[in-house]
């Protein structure tokens, strides 16, 4: 197998979503877990606004943070740090994905697009906010 054989079929299969956005945010890759998290195929996805996807009271933050990543270069999310947020789903239900990112730099450094994989852990969240709960009430 090659290289690139292996790099698209990473990319296509893997259940974790592939989201690459360029410098507007303007969804230019969208692969079938991106397709499974939320709900968007490829087709409505591509040449969309991440705003399909934030919800809208965090819209506002988001793109304050992406301009300057793009604008800068610099982010504090990159290393493999993992990130945790709200998204939204195509049909409005509201989820929680971490996601690292990967910037994509031209050859003089700037930042021309930047690559998010992200998994779903709603049910984690979920979870944790419940124990977190139920041992507050056990405390009190």
């Amino acid at each position: 197998m090659e290289k690139n054989e292996i790099a698209i079929k990473l990319l296509e299969g893997m259940p974790d979503a592939v989201v690459v956005c360029d410098q507007e945010g303007i969804i230019r890759f969208w692969n079938a877990g991106a397709q499974r998290i939320f709900g968007f195929s490829e087709s409505e996805a591509l040449g969309q606004s991440l705003d399909i996807i934030i919800p809208e009271n965090t819209r506002e933050r988001h793109w304050t943070g992406y301009a300057k990543t793009m604008r800068t270069g610099k982010t504090v999310y990159g290393a493999g740090d993992l990130l945790s947020v709200p998204a939204v789903r195509k049909n409005g239900t509201r989820i929680s994905v971490q996601f690292s990112i990967v910037p994509f730099q031209d050859e003089t450094g700037n930042l021309t697009a930047i690559a998010a994989i992200m998994r779903d852990v709603t049910l984690d969240f979920e979870e944790r906010k419940l124990l977190r709960q139920a041992l507050r009430e056990a405390r009190s």
